[in-house]
């Protein structure tokens, strides 16, 4: 019977922490009006790809205009 349960507790903690793949949408603004989207699948557990999702977020400002990409996990 502990055996039952170690495999168990094995198998419960192998599942949590399983690759699934997550939509990543990045959102281009220029002068407060949308330019632009992007979406990339991300194919990792839901930390790492909140994490490399996250990388893709930037701004820049050039001749007094600001352009934000902003992206997120769906």
């Amino acid at each position: 019977m502990k055996k039952v349960l170690v495999v168990a507790a094995f198998a419960a903690f192998g599942l949590m922490s399983c690759k699934k793949d997550y939509t990543c949408e990045c959102v281009t603004t220029a002068a407060g009006l949308q330019t632009g989207t992007t979406t990339v699948t991300i194919n990792d557990t839901k930390g790492k790809a909140t994490e490399t999702c996250d990388e893709g977020d930037d701004s820049a400002s050039v001749f007094g205009i600001t352009t934000t990409t902003a992206c997120e996990i769906n």
